[in-house]
């Protein structure tokens, strides 16, 4: 009987493909183990098993696979069965969630090997330039890898050249599949067996007294041996004798000691022992009730406490009882930023059983990560993480915690799958029968109505930790102080005052201005021209301290021009500010104080978060300037004034979420200020003080704001009474992506005749040299979300089958918001 498996790709493919295996392999395999299988002309690609049968594929002859790579599953039955959630709902392949799952080491890539065909002798004249190089590298060498041919020939188009070469015969092309994980080993060191007797060492002894450094290393090694009941690595050995490594070689040649490597963690915890965790208080311990009775009936619960209201203890307690059940717990934070803070708050509590996973770990850590819970090892009960989380193999999930669940990080745009991460988290509890909380002190409209709606359990925390105040908000009218001429530089009199007084009490400020650079836009004064990106339909930039124009989209920069490259004047000017201007411009008015900036420039290295955020808690620095990062649940004990240098761009954002998300952000920024015993002051600079979000957040009233939000959201059709499906036409030509998306946009209309919006232009139409355009599909609540996807998924079988749109790339962004 002949055996077939169906195996997940790591690339987009509507379905499973199908190989033969031998009968002892259908044996072995299990769903969820990797197997290498050759793809296309010469691909080799690592590939989920997915499912073994007997029926061969009728559209072409099965291949063979190339190997096993593994003994056990790495991924589980569980966790497949919410990739093809997320890849059903997010309208997705099962590849494109696989390789967003699986840390890159996991998935082997082939390298093509480049050799000489013995066979064929070809005159050196006959070749052109670049080929003759690589044909004279291979007389040296018996094979090339693609990098060393770019090293070589020093440019990075080579494929031109290879081929022409394949073409005549020369080269020939293999594949070689490589493992990127490579395990850490640390090398210890031991007495060789042959010495472990009386006599003998007596004996050695007496042969090392005319080699004083080597007696020496061995009688260390007793002392190490003695005081630490452990294996010793060779680096303490060294450190403990004063021995150089050539010592230590010379004692291993003669067979004296003897070396052996033991497979260890990259991440290890070092720290003191667990210390208990805090006492709740009155109001958190009725939190924590209201919690776990509302756990009793729904298993989705929101918690919308204030800032700074203890939150965070209130999920320690619901932690420690989950893991003293013998249960896993998975801990959602949206920010990189944030998981450094909280990470040494939960070692100090849960000791080594706390894992990290996000993007700025290594592969191999990720790896590490990843067998610790399949393991269900002790070091992998306490997932902290970023929304990439979600995706791991979890055995036995008790709790997820979905923290500042309102921010839209949790939401990936780029590339496929397009998953929201909380809403994700709420599915994969429910296959893991476990509890899912959501805590937030600016919840999201959708997850607020849900719980009025009666689908979540709601538990409210109105206090402040301690009972502190919540901080003192005050509106600044920017057009009066600039017409009282009472501004210096973009500081009012009111915000210098403050940070005047402020200082001189000893206390830390933060400063927020949601945009990077030094300036968005530079300007001539004398023709108006303004540099622009050449690959986006975007103003460059200034970053003052690398001198340049930058574009925030594809990354293209230029050196700042002196004048202006359409009149010739030196009368260049720039507009608008950001946090490095205003950063330069805290400098100059407080020249004493030691101030930093924390946005994507000064936060690009692994431990860049780490340095800023502790020297900031260890008072290092005074005056801290940032974008967004700053807002997301941070806890500063000595921060007691919080400026918002401009409120008005956030509030005129095209977005039918910008005044949800300004409040959201302006609330969660002004909750940095007074989080211990003084109450802590909050000024906003904005041209409109008398916008209704602005006076909802100076009073704190969220219940106003989401009223207010939610009747807009039923006149005007959007989330969460609407669901919404956007579909983007990307392509470098601007006929093109016009003619296609009309024609989806009239087939769409066909089919639901109304509450389809578009095709229209977004307010930044070209990025990359792609022109954008977008369709937005609006589903009134009584609709099929599901026959809506299968008409949706029907539309684009058939524009991808026009020749002239195929070239066209369509993005389906389901619930984009």
């Amino acid at each position: 009987m002949t055996h077939f498996l169906d195996v997940i790709l790591p690339i987009p493919l509507q379905k499973a493909f199908t190989y033969h295996i031998t009968e002892a392999e259908a044996q072995f395999l299990k769903t969820g183990m990797r197997v290498a299988v050759p793809f296309g002309k010469r691909k080799i690609y690592t590939a989920l098993a997915y499912n073994v049968h007997n029926n061969p594929p009728t559209a072409y002859e099965p291949k063979t696979i190339h190997q096993i790579l593994d003994e056990s599953p790495v991924v589980t039955a569980l966790q497949l069965k919410h990739w093809e959630w997320i890849a059903h709902y997010y309208m997705c392949t099962l590849g494109e969630v696989m390789r967003a799952a699986m840390p890159n080491a996991f998935i082997l890539e082939s390298e093509t090997l480049i050799s000489r065909n013995e066979a064929v002798t070809i005159k050196d004249s006959e070749l052109k330039d670049d080929e003759f190089l690589i044909y004279e590298a291979l007389h040296y060498q018996s094979s090339l890898k693609i990098q060393d041919i770019v090293a070589i020939l020093d440019k990075k188009r080579i494929l031109p050249v290879v081929n022409g070469l394949v073409e005549k015969g020369v080269l020939q092309l293999q594949e070689e599949l490589y493992e990127k994980y490579k395990p850490k080993l640390v090398r210890y060191i031991r007495l060789h067996g042959h010495y472990k007797s009386e006599d003998k060492l007596q004996e050695l002894l007496e042969i090392l007294s005319r080699a004083p450094k080597q007696r020496e290393v061995i009688l260390a090694l007793f002392h190490l041996r003695a005081s630490e009941h452990r294996p010793i690595k060779v680096s303490e050995l060294i450190k403990q004798s004063g021995a150089t490594s050539a010592i230590i070689k010379a004692l291993i040649d003669k067979g004296i000691l003897e070396d052996y490597h033991i497979q260890t963690d990259r991440i290890q915890f070092e720290g003191e022992a667990p210390i208990a965790s805090k006492i709740l208080n009155e109001t958190q311990k009725e939190a924590f009730n209201g919690i776990k009775t509302a756990f009793n009936t729904k298993s989705v619960v929101l918690l919308h406490g204030v800032t700074s209201s203890g939150k965070t203890e209130i999920y320690v307690k619901l932690i420690e009882e989950q893991l003293e059940a013998g249960k896993q717990v998975l801990y959602l934070l949206p920010e990189i930023a944030l998981t450094t803070q909280l990470v040494q708050r939960m070692q100090g509590y849960f000791g080594e059983k706390v894992a990290v996973f996000h993007s700025r770990y290594s592969g191999n850590e990720r790896v590490e990560v990843w067998h610790n819970l399949l393991a269900n090892s002790e070091k992998a009960q306490l997932i902290i993480g970023a929304r990439s989380a979600l995706l791991l193999p979890f055995s036995n999930l008790g709790l997820i915690i979905v923290d500042e669940e309102h921010e839209q990080s949790y939401k990936q745009f780029d590339p496929a799958p397009r998953y929201h991460a909380r809403d994700a988290a709420i599915v994969l509890a429910s296959m893991h029968k476990a509890e899912a909380l959501l805590g937030s002190a600016t919840p999201s409209l959708e997850s607020y109505f849900n719980a009025n709606q009666g689908k979540y359990g709601l538990v409210e925390l109105t206090k402040r930790y301690n009972n502190v105040l919540m901080p003192d908000i005050e509106l600044v009218d920017l057009a009066d102080k600039y017409r009282r001429k009472r501004m210096k530089g973009h500081f009012s009199d009111r915000l210098i005052e403050e940070m005047t007084e402020t200082l001189d009490q000893g206390f830390q400020i933060i400063l927020f201005q949601n945009r990077r650079g030094f300036s968005p836009i530079v300007e001539c004064k004398s023709c108006g021209h303004s540099p622009q990106c050449p690959n986006c339909d975007v103003s460059l930039t200034y970053h003052q301290y690398r001198d340049q124009l930058r574009c925030h989209y594809c990354g293209y920069h230029t050196v700042m021009p002196k004048s202006c490259e359409a009149c010739g004047n030196a009368t260049l000017d720039t507009k608008g500010f950001g946090t490095e201007q205003i950063e330069g411009e805290v400098k100059a008015l407080f020249p004493d104080q030691k101030v930093a900036r924390m946005d994507l420039d000064t936060t690009r290295g692994k431990h860049a978060f780490e340095k800023i955020i502790t020297s900031f808690e260890q008072r290092d620095i005074d005056i801290l300037v940032g974008t967004q990062m700053l807002t997301k649940g941070l806890d500063f004990r000595h921060v007691k004034l919080v400026g918002i240098m401009n409120a008005d761009n956030l509030l005129n954002f095209p977005d039918f979420r910008a005044h949800e998300r300004s409040y959201q952000l302006m609330t969660q920024v002004s909750g940095r200020a007074g989080r211990t015993d003084v109450r802590g002051k909050v000024l906003i600079q904005s041209y409109n003080p008398h916008h209704n979000i602005l006076q909802q957040v100076s009073t704190n009233a969220y219940n106003e704001m989401y009223t207010e939000q939610l009747n807009d959201r039923y006149n005007y059709k959007y989330p969460p009474i609407y669901r919404l499906i956007k579909l983007t036409f990307k392509h470098k030509d601007y006929n093109r992506v016009n003619l296609a998306a009309d024609w989806y946009a009239k087939s769409l209309r066909q089919v639901f005749k109304s509450n389809i919006l578009g095709p229209e232009f977004p307010p930044i139409s070209r990025i990359r040299n792609l022109y954008n355009k977008n369709i937005l599909v609006k589903i009134p609540p009584q609709q099929s979300l599901v026959q809506t996807k299968a008409a949706i998924k029907r539309i684009d079988n058939s524009f991808n089958a026009i020749k002239d749109f195929r070239a066209v790339r369509v993005i389906i962004n389901v619930d984009n918001y």
